[in-house]
């Protein structure tokens, strides 16, 4: 493949754009605000923004939340839902889990509602056995009833389909014959795995979503053509890799967590570059902060994330946990009187108060401001300037009077609470999963990331921490490192000593060869095709599954054991002789690899013969320990291997660093700022 090559992430606040050509490893980077009505819009200014010849563009790798956002906010296509008489409440009923864990509050809707749920007559028992003939006359009906109700999405969700889909089969041909655009999801289609409730839920997420989907990446490629885009639109999906628009369209649930899935790729592929294997990512933007792990060089990914409660959706996905605390996100004194950061968010519209766009309330951006941390001249995306002292007032009034703080104290108190809360998504990432942080560099991004990296290391006893050379950037930096991906899963479910071995090999080699099949069918650029195999284990009685790796289908019975003894072992550090493993699901992942680009090109040209020529000036800034005079620095002019010690800023087009007093600055060989974290 030769030509340009197009990274676009959708962020809440801001689309970052970076446009590379490999063989000259030129860089062109945008950066323009979101635009939630319409994420195309803000697409198609990135790429005006890039100057992007788009006839000369080889590749486009769309990172978008389009998927989540109509998840989180419940706008929705009408979908209506076709199941095995007897089991319509499925979806509601769940695993008898709550909305909150203590008091008898708290409520759940269902995402489709009971009158647009019709049972058929029809049942296969639990060894893929016909018990019950598909009533296709029944199916006929229910589908005329769905039509006549408005619905535009269809799901058809029967028992046991994932051990013999034959029944969900059939009901697909005949649905297909009359439902309009298309748009109707076989549950066994999405996750071939047992468990009625989980399979339901990804089946109704799927169709929920895929008409929305659908309709903005067609525009979007479409527009794209107009400009002279005569490729496939890749799109990034949740478990890191990407896919042709048409696949993703089809399976538009695997598009959940798109955006944070391609920045922990991103930090994958740097941090192989820079020597680092072990990672804990740290993303935050404009509205919530998103941490994941990177474990010998790979992104942890795990198929049993919860976007909501009833809302379980076990494909597999880039694990990563996400708290609302980013730079939008507003301070309040709550009605206890205490001060809270969080989860509600300015967004890019109004935004925070120094964008000017008629932002009233006080967010962490504004605090980072009032502190000395920002450059109040060079603000991103304000559309009329607001003097730092109208900020300052806004802090007085609304966080410092009713605490009792001037406005400085309140701004400071806005950072150390956000903080905190963001250092309680590390812990959950890190020490509830059995992992010491102390063992892991702490990988900043984004566009507040940075500013708020080392305090976090500091507290949580992160000796280090790697700051990306565009870490405003870089979830569309993942786009471009991100190779193609097709996952497949089977259920099992058997003790692995009564497990017939020729049919583990059978599953694992018919996900494989559907794998390659896709990924021949997308036509989409690729080299090495590899597979990656792995089985979800557990002991008997248990319900936890973990997931152990396995070398490739000529896998041997001994080899799982040892595996999962080995996992169980180092997740609990407990051994269970005398239980009986179980083999639960066998899941290969099919990985396309995508040309490589050059990391270094990032750090770009242009730099300075010594530290001193990069100083940029100096300004107040706000520490723990008070204000200081500190120097700040122009990230694009640090001369190679520059070291300085904190306090001390680091400016750049899309993103400040804050250096704290006492910790060591370096760049490395590729460009990366390194924080020797003094704490």
């Amino acid at each position: 493949m030769s030509g340009a090559v197009v990274g676009v992430d959708v962020g809440g606040t801001f689309t970052d754009l970076i446009l590379m050509e490999p063989e000259s490893g030129a860089v062109r980077l945008a950066k323009v605000p979101s635009t939630p009505e319409n994420q195309a819009a803000g697409v198609l200014a990135a790429l005006e923004g890039a100057d992007a010849a788009l006839a000369e563009v080889a590749a486009i790798v769309h990172g978008t939340t389009v998927t989540t956002n109509a998840l989180l906010e419940r706008k929705l296509s009408r979908c209506g839902l076709i199941t095995t008489r007897g089991f319509r409440d499925v979806l509601e009923l769940g695993r008898r889990t709550r909305p909150n864990a203590y008091g008898l509050i708290g409520s759940f809707t269902p995402l489709i509602p009971r009158e647009r749920r019709i049972e058929v007559p029809e049942r296969m028992d639990a060894a893929g056995e016909v018990l019950v003939p598909l009533d296709e006359d029944a199916v006929r009906e229910a589908l005329a009833a769905l039509q006549t109700a408005g619905c535009e999405s269809l799901v058809i969700h029967f028992l046991h389909s994932y051990k013999n889909p034959a029944h969900e089969v059939r009901a697909l041909e005949i649905a297909r014959e009359c439902w309009p655009d298309g748009h109707v999801t076989a549950g066994h289609a999405i996750l071939s795995e047992f468990r009625e409730y989980e399979r339901g839920v990804a089946a109704t997420v799927n169709a929920c979503v895929q008409p929305i989907l659908h309709r903005y990446l067609d525009r979007l490629q479409g527009r794209l053509g107009q400009r002279g885009y005569g490729r496939e639109l890749l799109v990034i999906q949740g478990n890191g890799g990407s896919v042709s628009a048409r696949s993703a369209a089809a399976k538009a649930v695997n598009t959940v967590l798109s955006g944070p899935a391609s920045g922990v790729m991103a930090a994958a592929a740097i941090g192989r570059a820079a020597g680092s294997a072990h990672l804990i990512t740290y993303d935050t933007g404009g509205t919530s902060a998103d941490v994941g792990l990177v474990l010998e060089g790979v992104p942890a990914v795990s198929a049993e994330m919860e976007l909501e409660h009833g809302m379980p959706i076990h494909v597999p996905m880039v694990d990563v946990h996400t708290v609302g605390a980013g730079g939008g996100s507003i301070a309040r004194i709550d009605e206890a009187g205490l001060l809270q950061v969080g989860p509600e968010s300015a967004g890019a519209q109004p935004g925070p108060i120094c964008y000017g766009r008629g932002g009233e309330r006080p967010t962490l951006t504004d605090a980072n401001l009032i502190l000395g941390r920002l450059d109040p001249e060079g603000l991103l995306a304000v559309d009329a300037p607001v003097a730092p002292d109208e900020v300052r007032a806004v802090f007085a009034a609304e966080i410092g009077a009713p605490l009792g703080f001037d406005a400085d104290a309140a701004a400071a108190a806005v950072i150390r609470i956000a903080n905190d809360r963001m250092a309680g998504a590390i812990r959950m990432a890190t020490l509830a999963r059995g992992h010491d942080p102390r063992d892991f560099v702490l990988f900043a991004f984004g566009g507040a990331g940075p500013m708020h990296a080392a305090a976090l290391a500091g507290e949580l006893g992160i000796p280090r921490v790697m700051i990306p050379a565009r870490p405003g950037i870089t979830s569309a930096v993942g786009c471009i490192t991100a190779d193609i991906r097709h996952d497949h899963v089977n259920t099992v479910n058997a003790p692995l000593a009564e497990v017939d071995m020729g049919t583990v090999r059978a599953i694992l080699e018919r996900q494989a060869g559907d794998g390659r099949a896709t990924i021949a069918r997308e036509e989409v650029a690729v080299g090495e095709v590899a597979c990656l195999h792995t089985a979800d284990m557990q002991f008997e009685g248990q319900t936890h599954l973990l997931t152990v790796p396995v070398e490739g289908p000529e896998v041997t019975r001994e080899a799982l054991q040892q595996a999962f003894e080995a996992a169980y072992w180092e997740r609990f550090q407990v051994a269970l002789d005398t239980i009986r493993p179980v083999l639960v699901n066998l899941h290969t992942a099919v990985i396309g690899a995508r040309p490589t680009v050059p990391l270094a090109a990032l750090a770009g040209a242009g730099r300075a013969a010594t530290l001193e020529d990069a100083l940029a000036g100096t300004r107040r800034a706000w520490f723990p320990a008070g204000w200081q005079e500190t120097p700040v620095y122009d990230r694009d002019r640090l001369p190679a291997g520059a070291r300085f010690e904190g306090p001390a800023i680091v400016q750049q087009s899309d993103c400040t660093s804050v250096v704290e007093p006492g910790d060591r600055a370096s760049l490395d060989a590729i460009g990366n700022l390194i924080l020797e974290v003094a704490r």
